[in-house]
């Protein structure tokens, strides 16, 4: 999130899309019901008719993976209606540089970018890849943008967006959303209202966004609308995800994903063989003294994070040698493991905290990968579909020599230490109880692999042992007659907040070996200070644990709460704040403001993105955006994989055999696994006959992710005791199904049986005239059960399709094309 939980109570409108918010964050309706009533507009975007959509004041369908159009439109409607905030996006955004005269838009190149290398078939490219030589901005001979603040340049980044939007028509739109007309032009209507500097308006988003082959797309178009009418950095604004789980944003700021290390650095490639090569190629450079280049500061970062990992017992150059490189050109993302698991690449496996046998997409080829292993770890609270894939439905135990470990680890009030939210709040939490039998915190697990790991190193060696062996571990203390060591979580977040590694002078001021860092900025480049994660520098001071604190008084009126707990950065609650004020520091909005400047005390509020003064100030000052290397929000963002400007594609699989905008099918840089494990698929086709119907995925309250700790609970067993399909009214009857009928849906990859529940929440589409009948299914649910006799193929992702977005490669999981048959399952 941009922004935090608390602050959507001060929004204006609020689009819930990609989402349903009242069902699978409750807690957040807390907030955007006291935003209703104060007069605040809530509207529900989604192809169901969720509890949200119950809940809100418009409500519009859609056909699932057909949100940019949708959002699209938007857009054109917000420029033709010159309803754009014009000084915001003149003063604060990119909208007026200039663009390499030979870039083309979708339009004038047969549907895709200037600059696409693919292999043309009748659907448009496939496996294309971009030369972005053409996406560049014109510069000026002291190397910075050139600009046309009038935004009437024909090259300029606002005209071009008005020309690439321009087709995005209310009856283009409705044709390939199956959104009536009058709904579109409601909900434009009423989210362009908050494009004035006294309103706001904020978008709430989830897996409804990202599981699709355009959703990095998806977010960017949204993050357009919220430039142009200055709704980013304001109170109730912001582009705000909705993350799954309690730490999932702790998760992700500690590096989960293979392209990063903690504190969103790179990971490190082959071809960046020493700490010098890395740092020059990810630190970017700016050529105007206004900017504050904040990524400027990378080699600090780096360095501490070396310095976190080894101490002083190697040199910088040294600790990054042992770091893991990547080979250039390849990933290793989710899909790309569990491809190579399942050609016999990969024979080992941790399966920590996960059940990617029921939450992997196509999980019949993982089931099939996890055959091929060697070993299998599986670290969790209870058994599960993984580690019991051995013994699922379809599977010969004879026949698999997977060795299979569990390890039992403690459950989240079992165990001390601290989440980071939505909000990027991270709160400390206490044990409650102690785990029982032999399940021990994961942090104990690791530490005893750890010291286990790195005596086998010491003892028998192997290939560049040191990088195990001369790691720091200081987490806790050695136990008593035994090996093991205890673990502490405080001392964990001690080491990512980060110490004065020696004597330290700054700004005149000494800062002595072993003190904690008092914040980022003090971070250094020649190895005297540690740090795991940037960003969370300042999270454990001297002071004292500042995630533990919890204090409610709110200052500010807004509810920043800044001393509750603690946010990332520098507990800063409102990202991009600087953009909430004018050139001269004062609040576009005057009774919410975030932050304003006084020429007594300075900024007041909210911690400032930066101490600066206001722009009036001239070369005292810094632009708002400072995570940009030229300081200005980016409407035209060239650094994505598959375009600058968002485009409507179909999803890989979908109902339609053109698309309506163009003659590019479908994302023309596309990830693709699946081209091994599903022998009845046609690579070509996107449109399947056999498959005819829209299948979306979802959650429900009552569940929790695969349904391992939910699916157990007496009360749900009586409830929701297996797994089912919504569909409309309809279909139903096209296809003689009643309500509570068995019956079973199909995709090219698997079948799962489930139970009907025929309902009014789906309708059918109309998409060009034609009908599209779409249904959803929960992810809730496995074959792991109370009753061991009832082994049914119940995964939802036994259906879904292992492609992915080319920028993050999750999978398209939220569009796909099934059929719908009644009866069970073989």
């Amino acid at each position: 999130m941009t922004n935090h939980w608390i602050d959507l109570r001060n929004s204006d409108c609020i689009m819930i899309m990609g989402s349903n918010a009242a069902e699978n964050h409750p807690i957040s309706f807390k907030w955007i019901t006291k935003a209703m009533e104060r007069g605040a507009t809530l509207i529900s975007v989604d192809p169901r008719f969720t509890r949200t959509s119950a809940k809100a004041d418009i409500y519009a369908p859609l056909r699932s993976g057909t949100d940019i159009a949708f959002l699209g439109g938007m857009v054109k409607y917000i420029l033709d209606k010159n309803l754009y905030f014009e000084e915001y996006t003149r003063e604060y955004t990119n909208a007026s540089f200039l663009i390499n005269p030979g870039f083309k838009l979708p339009a004038e190149n047969c549907g895709v970018f200037s600059g696409l290398k693919g292999t043309m078939t009748r659907e448009g490219y496939i496996n294309g890849k971009y030369d972005k030589t053409t996406w560049s901005f014109q510069k000026n001979p002291d190397g910075t943008p050139r600009k046309d603040k009038t935004l009437q340049h024909p090259d300029c980044v606002f005209q071009l967006l008005k020309k690439h939007f321009s087709r995005y028509s209310l009856d283009m739109v409705s044709d390939i959303t199956g959104t009536p007309k009058d709904r579109l032009e409601q909900i434009y209507r009423a989210y362009s209202a908050t494009g004035k500097p006294e309103k706001s308006g904020t978008v709430m988003y989830a897996m409804g966004w990202t599981q699709h082959t355009v959703g990095v797309q998806n977010i960017r178009t949204m993050a357009i609308i919220q430039l142009l009418l200055g709704n980013m950095g304001v109170a109730g604004g912001g582009v705000n995800a909705l993350r799954g789980e309690s730490n999932v944003q702790g998760s992700t700021d500690h590096c989960l994903l293979f392209h990063i290390l903690p504190g969103y650095l790179k990971a490190p490639r082959a071809s960046q063989p020493t700490l010098q090569s890395y740092n020059e190629k990810n630190t970017p450079e700016t050529s105007d003294p206004m900017s504050a280049n904040w990524w400027g500061n990378y080699p600090k970062y780096s360095a501490s994070l070396m310095r976190a990992h080894y101490g002083l017992n190697t040199n910088l150059e040294e600790a990054y040698s042992y770091t893991p490189k990547l080979d250039d050109g390849k990933n290793y993302s989710w899909l790309t493991i569990f491809d190579e698991m399942y050609k016999g690449t990969i024979k080992g496996f941790f399966a920590w905290g996960q059940n990617p046998a029921c939450s992997g997409a196509n999980a019949g080829k993982i089931r099939q990968g996890l055959a091929r292993l060697d070993w299998l770890v599986n670290v969790n609270i209870f058994d599960n579909e993984t580690g019991s894939f051995w013994n699922g439905p379809g599977m010969e135990p004879k026949e698999i020599e997977t060795e299979v470990f569990m390890l039992p680890c403690a459950a989240s009030f079992e165990k001390e230490g601290s989440i980071t939210n939505s909000g990027r709040w991270m709160q400390w939490r206490y044990k409650a109880t102690e785990p029982p039998g032999e399940a021990r915190p994961d942090g104990e697990i690791i530490t005893g692999l750890f010291y286990r790991l790195k005596a086998l190193y010491e003892e028998k060696g192997g290939k560049l042992p040191e990088a195990v062996t001369k790691l720091t571990w200081d987490y806790g203390f050695k136990l008593p007659g035994d090996k093991i060591r205890s673990f502490d979580a405080h001392f964990v977040a001690k080491e990512i907040n980060g110490y004065f590694l020696k004597d330290v002078q700054i700004k005149g001021k000494l800062y002595k070996k072993g003190t904690l860092v008092p914040g980022f900025a003090y971070l250094q480049d020649d190895g005297s200070t540690s740090s795991v994660n940037w960003l969370y520098c300042n999270s454990y001071t001297e002071e004292g644990n500042m995630a533990a604190r919890r204090d409610t008084s709110d200052p500010s009126g807004i509810g920043l709460y800044p001393r509750w707990s603690w946010c990332w950065p520098l507990n800063r609650r409102v990202l991009y704040n600087r953009a909430s004020v004018d050139k001269d520091g004062q609040p576009w909005a005057m009774k919410k403001p975030v932050i304003w400047w006084s020429s007594e005390t300075g900024w007041n509020g909210d911690v400032p993105d930066g101490g600066w003064k206001p722009l009036s100030a001239g070369s005292e000052s810094r632009y708002p955006f400072i995570m940009k290397p030229d300081g200005y929000a980016r409407i035209f963002g060239p650094g994505l994989t598959d375009g600058p400007f968002p485009e409507h594609y179909e999803p890989l699989e979908c109902p339609v055999e053109k698309n309506l905008m163009s003659k590019q099918l479908v994302n023309p840089v596309i990830k693709r696994w699946d081209k091994e494990g599903v022998p009845d698929l046609d690579l070509r086709a996107t449109f399947d006959s056999r498959y005819p119907i829209v299948c979306t995925t979802y959650r429900v309250s009552e569940h929790w992710q695969t349904g391992v700790m939910t699916r157990w609970q007496p009360w749900l067993l009586e409830l929701q005791p297996e797994m089912f399909v919504e569909m409309s009214h309809d279909l139903a009857d096209i296809r003689g199904i009643r309500n509570g009928d068995k019956v079973t849906v199909k995709s090219v990859r698997g079948e799962v049986a489930a139970v009907a529940i025929v309902t009014s929440r789906f309708k059918p589409f109309q998409i060009s005239r034609n009908t599209t009948h779409q249904v959803g299914i929960p992810w809730h649910y496995g074959w792991r059960q109370p009753d061991p006799e009832k082994k049914e193929m119940r995964s939802a992702n036994l259906l879904t399709p292992n492609i992915g977005d080319p920028n993050t490669m999750i999978p398209e999981s939220k569009a796909f094309m099934v059929d719908v048959v009644k009866g069970g399952a073989k």
